[in-house]
């Protein structure tokens, strides 16, 4: 049975709360759809709800679903919406002739008639999402302004992607999520059940996944960069019963969403392993994960019993959920115990394949196959392309673009879920009371404004990338309200990518009608992040080779004040107006305030000046991954990257060298040198084997002047060096990546980041 009208959890509370949101109208003009319809237009009609405005429901839709809408409506209006054939005042029916699309959708509202016709059921139930939002109650009056509204989804997969591993979210906050993500349009949740930190779901054959490894003996305190690091010592887990699933999938099913389950394989395999050791290289002992990260213990790929263990969890899995796909995981699965395990080692030579990351894709095969066998189909991270791409696999490109472009251009359908874009456990803001996230930053405008279909693609290809969907990782999400915030409101901005025809996308425009969805998220108790229309920066080089900063809101109606000496900016500071030049040393303050009040948090920005500033900077290799702000300007702006590596100042060289030549434009004493340098093991990110200083007056000949080989902070590492005053126009800085992470150490083999930022020459 689906139930039309949301569920009573949701739609009560929407209908109810309308009351608070019309009080908010005089400050919110903007009220509208989101995700914005294909086509909308409004009239100077109104259609005013009253006793004797009846529902008519046509054929294929189940009238009994509407009793719960007349008691919500009861309780706000007093009075039930009467159901029957002959109803002029609001008609529900389907005709996919009329509404071609899937999932598609027309309502229309009048004085005399608000009506919905949809492709199917899913498109009534968007329309009703549709009709929710463009309520209006006013006292005990409840109205809707006339419009017609024709709409149907961009993309057929709009997703969200929840682990619930790391930190386990009960029944009822999965389900207040689920409402949301209904009323938004997205239609597919992903729910991450098993990683090396907790095994989330009821496997009755295997009871021990209960008694074990649903439980971590503790769990870390603060960032996974910190060394060393620091744990709370409490027994942490839960699982959901094979029933608690039953009742969520049909739950969200009835608010036309999917649930794919992922169970990872063959990385990600702690808490599994730490009660059945016997499907590990080594035989343990193993435990469950305390802290974040990837890990070399992964399951045995030459052992038959690891197949007949993920066969068996699958075969309790499958009846669970109905959908058409399983995500079987596939990502960050280390080969370093394959390497040495004589019954992994076997089963490449008896497979004939050529090395670990074919055996990753004979075990991704066999898997799909047995899939397959089930009727099922698997989606994957896009590590499922090692040693080649199982056939008729969906790819989820995470780590980039790449994977879901190599994808479509193979024919294989692919959804786009690139980290540095659609990932919701990143900063939302760079302020410093920004609660502690994962480390990227994803604010509201990035995830808005990012494109699923690349320019790579061609028209024919493009046809494969099916959808695309946010990714919530909750190491640092150890409560709902901590979830709920970075959920909140980028997931709207999501279902707009998804939902919404390109053409019709508008960040502006998604504000106003944001503004608005605000008051309803917050009535609906919904702790969202409101810092996007905090204060945002860039900075460019002027002609004169000066450091240009440039301040934004988004906030209508507002100004911003600004201060250059490190002082509190108020109305009698400098109105801000256009980028300005810095001219010195200093903290630049500034805050938005609309009309005599201060909004939001104050912004603070500090600027070292010296010799290099606006300098022209040569690199011999040319930064990798997110650690790159498009050119070499970054490193001679006279802005120190903060600690968390997320502000676009770092620049990171993967298994590289550091070579940076600065010309400062004319022979000039140089005395003070200086470069910043970031260590965190826990992220990969080392010290350079070796830092060198050079300088040269033709550019030809160089002369080293400062040599260090030792750093030793958790963090960022200052290089200060004072020299005996040079003659030079050139300055040369060498740094040795560490290049393979060495044994014994976290990722053991993998390339070595080496990330600095800021030459500094005075």
């Amino acid at each position: 049975m689906i139930n039309l009208f949301n569920s009573r959890k949701l739609f009560v509370k929407v209908i109810c709360l309308m009351l608070f949101v019309t009080q908010a109208q005089a400050q919110v003009k903007e009220q509208g759809i989101i995700p914005q319809p294909f086509k909308i237009q409004k009239n100077n009609t109104v259609f005013t709800f009253s006793r004797s405005s009846g529902i008519a429901v046509g054929n294929g839709i189940d009238s009994d679903n509407l009793t719960f809408f007349n008691q919500y409506f009861h309780q706000l209006a007093g009075y039930n919406l009467p159901i029957n054939k002959t109803a002029t005042a609001i008609k529900l029916n389907i005709d996919s002739a009329n509404v071609e699309q899937p999932e598609g959708y027309k309502l229309s509202v009048t004085a005399k008639q608000i009506s919905i016709t949809g492709h199917d059921q899913a498109g009534v139930f968007y329309g009703l999402q549709s009709l929710v939002q463009l309520l209006h109650a006013d006292a005990r009056k409840m109205t809707v302004e006339g419009c017609v509204v024709e709409d149907h989804p961009r993309f057929s997969y709009r997703g969200m992607h929840l682990d619930v591993s790391r930190h386990f979210f009960k029944v009822d906050a999965i389900e207040k999520w689920i409402d949301l993500l209904a009323l938004y349009k997205i239609n597919t949740f992903h729910w991450h059940l098993t990683d090396d930190q907790g095994w989330r779901i009821e496997i009755k054959k295997y009871p021990l996944l209960q008694s074990i490894s649903a439980y971590r003996d503790e769990t870390i305190i603060g960032h996974k960069r910190d060394s060393p690091h620091v744990f709370d010592g409490k027994r942490y887990g839960g699982y959901y019963t094979q029933e608690e699933v039953k009742a969520v999938v049909k739950y969200a099913m009835e608010r036309h969403i999917t649930i794919i389950p992922e169970i990872e394989m063959p990385g990600h395999a702690l808490a599994a392993l730490s009660a059945y050791p016997q499907l590990g290289c080594t035989g343990g002992p193993y435990k469950a994960a305390t802290f974040w990260g990837i890990f070399d213990d992964v399951y045995c790929a030459g052992n038959e019993e690891t197949f007949t263990f993920l066969q068996n969890v699958l075969d309790e899995v499958l009846p669970l959920f109905p959908s058409k796909y399983i995500h079987i995981g596939g990502d960050e699965c280390p080969k370093t115990k394959w390497k040495t395990c004589p019954k992994c080692q076997k089963r490449i030579k008896d497979e004939h394949l050529k090395d670990e990351h074919e055996l990753q894709s004979y075990f991704i095969s066999r898997m799909e196959k047995y899939l397959n066998s089930k009727g099922r189909q698997i989606i994957g991270w896009d590590e499922i392309l090692e040693g080649g791409l199982a056939p008729g696999a969906t790819v989820m490109s995470w780590t980039g673009e790449e994977g879901g472009i190599a994808a479509a251009k193979q024919h294989h359908d692919a959804i786009m879920t690139p980290e540095k874009y659609v990932y919701l456990d990143y900063y939302q803001s760079l302020y410093s009371s920004e609660p502690l996230a994962g480390g990227g930053y994803t604010p509201l405008s990035k995830i808005y404004n990012y494109e699923p279909i690349t320019k790579e693609l061609t028209t024919d290809e493009a046809k494969y990338i099916k959808g695309v969907q946010a990714n919530a990782w909750s190491e640092y999400m150890a409560s709902p309200a901590q979830a709920e915030r970075q959920l909140f409101p980028r997931m709207l901005a999501l279902a707009e990518i998804a939902w919404t025809d390109k053409g019709n996308k508008n960040y502006a425009g998604f504000l106003k009608r944001l503004r608005y969805q605000q008051t309803l998220l917050k009535q609906l108790n919904i702790n969202s992040a409101n810092t996007f229309d905090e204060i945002t920066d860039s900075l460019s080089e002027s002609a004169g080779h000066e450091v240009q900063l440039a301040l934004n809101t988004t906030l209508p109606g507002s100004n911003i004040y600004y201060t250059t000496d490190g002082s509190a900016p108020t109305l009698k500071s400098k109105k801000y107006s256009k980028p300005f030049s810095i001219t010195a040393s200093g903290t630049v303050k500034a805050a938005v305030f609309s009309g005599a009040k201060q909004y939001g948090h104050m912004y603070e920005k500090d600027f070292h000046l010296h010799k290099a500033i606006g300098k022209s900077v040569t690199l011999t290799n040319q930064p990798k991954g997110g650690y790159n702000s498009g050119d070499a300007f970054g490193l001679v702006n006279g802005v120190f990257g903060n600690k968390l590596y997320n502000d676009g100042q770092w620049y990171g060289f993967n298994g590289e060298d550091l070579e940076a030549v600065v010309d400062l434009g004319k022979v000039q004493t140089v005395s003070q040198l200086g470069i910043n340098i970031l260590k965190y093991h826990w992220q990969k990110m080392w010290e350079p084997q070796v830092l060198t200083f050079e300088t040269s007056a033709d550019g030809k000949t160089y002369t080293e002047v400062y040599r260090q080989t030792t750093f030793n902070a958790n963090g960022i590492n200052p290089v200060h060096a004072s020299i005996k005053p040079i003659q030079a126009r050139y300055v040369r800085v060498k740094g040795t990546n560490k290049g393979i992470i060495p044994p014994g150490e976290y990722i053991a083999g993998a390339k070595a980041w080496l990330l600095v930022d800021e030459l500094i020459v005075d």
